[in-house]
């Protein structure tokens, strides 16, 4: 018997709902927390001085913003497919849905794929072996990114639950580094003056100091928006993901908070900013005796988190828009038994595969953040439009005031007013230059192809016959 679910007539196949109430704060906890907080604390730090814990603290009330527009969206609308449903349903424009779809998969694949380049790097690190060997590290990373399509093609349980394991680990880390900073302060050691000083370059506020550095503390937390495209894998979404949502972003906004308060008060905000491992020269200078071996581990640990999570969020995302014939109809086919999303899956591996081969992923992050501030924009403005389609069901509701304030902010981070480097709209430019190309080349498919072939729709799909 086949293994790949073949919808009757009318029906849309469906994907397995295996997350309750923990699974989801997890997801979301270990898709914020990421990779980004890791590397990031001291190149914040080097641009604001040792105020570093503002722009993280900025970042979580404009991410919590947005996160209650998503709120009223996914509660409303159930589906995966995330920020591209919702700007669909509000705005009908299929060249805008499928640029917006392009943007956020962009961002979940390039986060996924420069994840798997550093755990390679950081597999190497912990096992003592030579980073340099580029074809070994290649190889690794590749390998590594096979065995997250093999999980996720598994099933979401299992995808979950290695979130769980994960999500832990990296939690681990960061609460080390607080721990760390809280004994050394108790014990009369660190600098809490630091606290409150700002770099000021010459001719530049304090504010433009801050704006400047929470555009970039800003990539550190983004993730949440992952969860949405989990809807139809969730049990009970519309009464849960509320919770759930706003108690992840808290955790992790408190987290950081912390984490940069122990940072810049054991290390100087200009060492902070020297090298890749900023929270690693925190531990050193609180417990000059903890094994740093442990650290490369769990940072190990972390990476491969946001590898597993942003591809799980990409292969949902294409799933989604095949069945709002945003995209082609086989992108929607799921295994029967596992019921995930396999030819989803199966293409954006390769896509990751792509850009761990070729690309160029180090000045990526900045573009990433600038993409889903676009992102979060548009979604703050869809909630506002789409108040006028009404549904039966009960479902949150964000006040006004909190998307009109969103909009207005993730617009300013996004605009060269907020000190944005000039390369984050090059290399976003040539990124969107590759979507249009791709809606062209989809718009052929959709119109002269596939709809022919009657497999636009999944549900034109013959019911009687097995799909190879």
């Amino acid at each position: 018997m086949s293994d790949i679910a073949v919808p009757q007539t009318g029906e849309r196949p469906e994907l397995k709902r295996v997350m309750g109430p923990g699974l989801l704060l997890l997801f979301v906890v270990g898709d914020i927390l990421g990779t980004g907080v890791y590397a990031l604390t001291g190149k914040v730090a080097g641009e604001v001085g040792g105020a570093v814990w503002l722009p993280f603290l900025c970042a979580f009330i404009v991410a919590m913003l947005t996160a209650t527009s998503y709120l009223e969206l996914v509660t409303k609308y159930p589906k995966a497919g995330g920020a591209a449903v919702y700007t669909h349903k509000a705005f009908g424009i299929h060249f805008l849905t499928f640029l917006l779809t392009f943007a956020v998969m962009c961002s979940g694949l390039t986060s996924a794929s420069s994840a798997s380049k550093a755990f390679a790097a950081n597999f190497f690190s912990a096992a003592h072996l030579d980073p340099d060997r580029g074809a070994l590290l290649m190889i690794t990373a590749l390998g590594f990114m096979t065995l997250i399509a093999l999980v996720n093609l598994r099933g979401v349980g299992e995808s979950v639950k290695a979130n769980v394991v994960l999500t832990l680990v990296e939690l681990s880390g960061l609460l080390i580094v607080i721990g760390i900073g809280a004994w050394a302060l108790l014990g009369g050691d660190g600098d809490t003056s630091r606290l409150t000083e700002f770099k000021v370059p010459d001719g530049e506020s304090p504010f433009g100091a801050v704006t400047a550095a929470t555009a970039l503390a800003f990539f550190a937390m983004v993730g949440f928006e992952d969860s949405v495209n989990m809807a139809e894998e969730t049990k009970d979404p519309v009464r849960i993901f509320p919770r759930m949502m706003l108690i992840g972003l808290s955790i992790t906004g408190v987290i950081y908070v912390l984490v940069a308060i122990s940072a810049v008060a054991l290390v100087s905000p200009d060492e902070l900013n020297k090298g890749a491992t900023p929270l690693l020269k925190v531990v050193q200078a609180g417990a000059p005796g903890f094994p740093l071996e442990v650290f490369a581990w769990i940072t190990m640990f972390a990476v491969a988190n946001s590898a597993l999570i942003n591809m799980l969020m990409a292969s949902r995302l294409l799933y989604g828009m095949s069945h709002e014939k945003v995209l082609p109809g086989p992108l929607g086919r799921v295994l029967h038994k596992r019921r995930t999303p396999y030819i989803a899956i199966l293409f954006t591996t390769l896509l990751a595969f792509f850009l761990i081969g070729y690309a160029d992923l180090a000045a990526l992050g900045g573009t990433t953040a600038f993409l889903l501030l676009c992102v979060f924009a548009i979604v703050n403005f869809a909630v506002l439009v789409l108040r006028k389609d009404k549904v039966e069901h009960k479902h949150f509701h964000a006040p006004t005031a909190l998307p009109v304030l969103g909009i207005v902010l993730c617009v300013y981070l996004a605009s060269p007013l907020s000190g944005r480097d000039s390369a984050d709209y090059k290399v976003a430019g040539w990124l969107m230059l590759v979507g249009v190309l791709l809606w062209a080349l989809t718009w052929v498919l959709n119109k002269y192809v596939f709809k022919r072939r009657a497999d636009f729709d999944p549900s034109h799909l013959d019911p009687q016959g097995p799909v190879n």
